[in-house]
């Protein structure tokens, strides 16, 4: 199983721990994934987050519909957060945030590690310029957001 990464880092205007909160609500999962994958949690708002926590969703990929488990493997609040897919496309994917004070705001920083099905027919023409997509879409999102406030 051949493991990628993929990593991306966006400063936002507010201090960690004013900036956490809404990475906390999993109802703004909606918020930061793009429309064309048609995400839909699947777990019963409002979802307690903690270790432990899983959630269910289901988007579309390519047009092809998914169910996607995550279960919160670190959860630090206002520093850091692992989520983990235990059920999914990927044959893993492990998505790290984290938030540092920098410069009177925050630097969010997400790394993720995935493995793809059949990774040396679809990563370079489909897997990864779709994870370019999606996180440039939540970068897009989250930059409108926070830097009005």
């Amino acid at each position: 199983m051949r493991v990628r990464e993929f990593s991306t880092e966006l400063w936002l205007p507010l201090p960690p721990e004013r900036l956490f909160p809404f990475f906390a609500d999993a109802a703004n999962l909606d918020t930061l994934t793009p429309p064309w994958l048609n995400f839909h949690i699947v777990t019963p708002l409002p979802i307690t987050m903690r270790a432990g926590t899983l959630i269910d969703y289901r988007l579309r990929v390519r047009g092809v519909p998914v169910r996607w488990r995550t279960h919160i493997k670190i959860w630090q609040p206002s520093h850091r957060f692992v989520d983990e897919q235990i059920r999914g496309p990927y044959r893993q994917w492990i998505h790290e945030h984290t938030f540092e004070p920098r410069a009177g705001g925050t630097l969010t920083r997400d790394v993720v590690r995935y493995a793809a099905p059949f990774d040396f027919l679809v990563h370079r023409w489909l897997v990864r310029p779709d994870v370019e997509k999606i996180f440039a879409y939540r970068a897009e999102v989250l930059a409108k957001k926070f830097s009005n406030r």
